[in-house]
């Protein structure tokens, strides 16, 4: 029988870091492993995002500090139904909260875990461009805009101070999912507070 229960980020390193193939840290607030016994099958990771026009966006700045990002999901054998067992025990863990999480297009995926764990699928991520600096390929476009907080031009400033190594990225659009952890009134605020649109799952192609 599978265990869900917190774990500590050290023990989510070689997971976070060694397998999943982004191969770097997210913000972290909240973690769980699947354990079978002790051991450690897989973990799962929240956080808040590190976008403030994202917390605000989906249910309006009301709710902004209570988005949080489903950020890693990694397992290290990825046996049927560990995925969503993992993830479904976690949200259960959780304070009352909106998680939303993405499916990244450009990894092929449609988020088939988030439909079988009945998240709520909102759209595709709008077409946007990452600003990016070689060598810090591993940070997020708004924490590199957040260093130049308050200045005017933060684009020419960046560029001044990088030169070449700065650069724009073509970002790609990603399935956008949103579950509302909660009591029964909780949810039905929060639900209808959301800006998007909720649409029909996205199906997997051949």
């Amino acid at each position: 029988m599978n265990d869900i229960r917190p774990v500590s980020r050290a023990a989510c390193a070689p997971l976070i870091l060694d397998v999943h193939y982004a191969r770097r840290w997210p913000s972290i607030s909240y973690a769980f492993g699947l354990f079978d016994g002790d051991d450690l099958r897989g973990v799962v990771t929240y956080g808040t995002p590190p976008s403030a026009p994202l917390r605000s966006g989906i249910a309006g700045p009301d709710y902004a500090a209570s988005v949080l990002e489903l950020n890693r999901l990694v397992l290290r054998h990825n046996e049927h139904n560990e995925a969503s067992r993992l993830v479904g025990g976690s949200l259960r863990l959780l304070p009352p909260s909106i998680v939303v999480s993405f499916a990244d297009t450009a990894q092929g995926h449609v988020g088939t875990v988030y439909q079988a764990c009945n998240f709520g699928y909102y759209g595709l991520s709008a077409k946007r461009t990452d600003w990016k600096i070689k060598g810090q390929e591993h940070l997020h476009g708004q924490t590199i805009a957040d260093r130049y907080r308050g200045v005017e031009d933060r684009a020419f400033a960046i560029r001044k101070d990088y030169g070449d190594a700065f650069y724009l990225s073509q970002r790609s659009r990603k399935h956008r999912y949103i579950y509302v952890v909660g009591d029964r009134r909780w949810k039905r605020r929060v639900n209808e507070a959301i800006r998007y649109k909720r649409e029909p799952y996205p199906k997997e192609t051949a």
